[in-house]
């Protein structure tokens, strides 16, 4: 169902006039709320995913909320249940598989040899969950035998059907969420840069894997409520992808990333408002057509947002490929 269905309304230019029309409506309330929280914590921790790149992971557990959301309308229970539920448990497992890539990855002396293994051995556990849930999903929508909530709406969201209980939860776990990722930034960002060398200096590195899997599960399954499974990346990939393509420095492109997670999310309710196309189509469009600019000022030399052209203190490292990088060195 369209955002554009609930209301007529033609856009007038004039902005107060236009939010105060939209606004007027309890839905879209909810919605822009909503629509906040879930563009914060996906901006925050979709932003060390891309970093870390685990791009792939994210979207597995994307895929993991069909198949969440389908079982829990089959048993009854709260659909943000099965969401939370699903991916956090899917995250957790895939922790648990990972154990061979990280026993490849400790043997070897921070070559290139051995991050590889890890990495394939890391992606057979993602692949091997995504593939069996994924079948799950489809089992539970076929067991059920009520009316359920279109697969189309739990594949592509819809913010028409967020309710204040929904903007509550979303904002209680996107604060948890966001809490366990500042306690756990520091260590994390310096084991995703050089883990041989975090490792070495005694950072849990393994713990930090696992945690932030956590927290990647459960801002996965908050994006899905609203995105629906197959979007999440409009949210978590997307805004950090661009603003990783703009600055080097960690604080800024963290602080960009969760900006442009919210003006797309919240330029793609105004457009699904007032004009008759899916919600999805606007968010992602939105977030690609951001995406595609930063890459053309970075092209045109334009690539970080700031002055000078040399690194500065406390900027990303931008390895060569098959270079390794310290913190605190440049490329």
């Amino acid at each position: 169902m369209l955002l554009a269905d609930a209301a007529s309304n033609s856009w007038s230019w004039n902005l107060l006039t236009d939010f105060q029309v939209m606004w007027s409506y309890p839905f879209m309330v909810n919605a822009f709320r909503a629509g906040a929280v879930v563009a914060v914590v996906a901006g925050a921790v979709g932003w060390f995913m891309v970093l870390r790149r685990q791009t792939f992971a994210g979207h597995s557990l994307s895929i993991v909320a069909f198949p969440g959301a389908a079982f829990a309308t089959l048993v009854g229970v709260s659909l943000s249940l099965g969401y939370f539920g699903f991916c956090i448990a899917a995250a957790l497992v895939i922790a648990a598989l990972r154990r061979g890539g990280r026993g490849a990855g400790r043997n070897g002396n921070g070559d290139g040899g051995a991050q590889q293994v890890g990495g394939a051995q890391e992606s057979a556990a993602i692949g091997i969950v995504q593939a069996f849930l994924l079948a799950c999903g489809y089992l539970f929508t076929a067991l059920y035998k009520g009316l359920m909530q279109g697969p189309q709406a739990l594949l592509f969201g819809s913010f028409l059907g967020i309710t204040t209980a929904q903007v509550t939860t979303l904002a209680v776990v996107g604060a948890v969420a966001l809490a366990g990722l500042a306690v756990i930034g520091r260590p994390l960002l310096f084991a995703s840069v050089d883990p041989q060398v975090a490792a070495g200096r005694g950072v849990p590195v393994r713990l930090l894997s696992t945690l932030f899997l956590v927290l990647l599960g459960a801002a996965t399954a908050e994006a899905a409520q609203i995105t629906g499974a197959l979007l999440v990346f409009a949210l978590m990939v997307l805004p950090a992808a661009t603003a990783q393509q703009l600055t080097a420095r960690p604080g800024l492109s963290l602080a960009l990333s969760v900006l442009i997670g919210f003006a797309v999310t919240w330029l793609g309710l105004v457009a699904a408002f007032y004009w008759p196309y899916p919600l999805g189509f606007f968010v992602t469009s939105f977030a690609f057509a951001a995406f595609l600019a930063a890459h053309t000022v970075r092209a045109l030399g334009g690539t970080r947002l700031r002055s000078g052209s040399r690194p500065g203190p406390g900027s990303l490292p931008r390895p060569r490929p098959g270079a390794s990088v310290r913190l605190g060195e440049s490329a």
